[in-house]
């Protein structure tokens, strides 16, 4: 007893030194990773390219929707590109798939998944290496609807790959954000003169006259093409709200849309 009585006062001494100190100090701060908007409805799926390659890519749906979009990003950016763009084409009633292809790095603060896992591989990643992801995406975004065509939509690179892809039965309209010859053996206007289906063609006020040239030869009953007034910008960003003359591209956008 008499041990007990002398152990006891330095075991409450010892545990009162010791007590952690963010009981009195104020919590860690962690930065997270700003988001720029709401996350997808539907989330992240993967699947593989024609070569394995995992392609990662954000699915919008909604109940009720009966049309599809397959979106594809600009050069050096992501998915990410579409995520403000997307959910405003769902509540239209389209369902959406927003890919990474392996040409690009980060839109909107959400890295490239699909490039990250190409350089892990030591694989190529120049625009005509994401012909087979587009290609990859086209037959998914077709299952995803039905086995119903869809529509296909590019962003500056990506625009062109498609005109140059959306010669197929799986795509039934397209439309392009700032498309040009960016890969000069693939003959972009003359695969744009085959397309038999409705196109949307816009771009920024300063690329008018180079993108009019790559679609002069388009059937002027398929073609619709939006010139804006106002600056505008390179590619889908045409979309955004930080852009100016985003109404008119809209506009100009959802009205074909609900066309087509």
């Amino acid at each position: 007893m008499r041990l007990l009585a002398l152990i006891f006062p330095i075991l409450l001494a010892l545990s009162c030194s010791t007590s952690p100190k963010s009981a009195h100090e104020a919590p860690l701060k962690v930065r997270p990773d700003k988001p720029t908007v709401a996350t997808p409805k539907s989330g992240q799926i993967q699947f593989p390219s024609k070569d394995g390659l995992p392609i990662t890519a954000d699915l919008y749906q909604k109940e009720g929707n009966k049309d599809f979009i397959l979106l594809c990003h600009q050069a050096q950016f992501s998915r990410g590109e579409y995520i403000n763009t997307a959910p405003i084409l769902v509540d239209m009633g389209f369902n959406c798939l927003a890919i990474d292809q392996r040409s690009g790095r980060k839109a909107n603060g959400i890295m490239n998944e699909t490039t990250k896992a190409a350089k892990a591989k030591h694989l190529n990643i120049r625009y005509t290496d994401a012909i087979q992801d587009i290609e990859t995406a086209i037959d998914k975004a077709y299952e995803l609807n039905h086995q119903r065509p869809i529509i296909l939509v590019g962003s500056s690179y990506s625009a062109a790959l498609a005109l140059y892809l959306g010669n197929t039965d799986k795509v039934k309209a397209v439309a392009v954000f700032s498309p040009g010859e960016y890969i000069r053996s693939l003959k972009i206007g003359k695969a744009a003169e085959k397309l038999k289906k409705p196109v949307f063609v816009t771009c920024a006020k300063k690329e008018i006259d180079g993108v009019a040239d790559l679609v002069k030869n388009v059937d002027s009953q398929y073609l619709s093409f939006y010139r804006p007034t106002e600056k505008g910008i390179h590619g889908s960003r045409a979309l955004w709200d930080s852009t100016e003359g985003h109404e008119g591209y809209w506009k100009a956008f959802k009205d074909w849309l609900k066309r087509n």
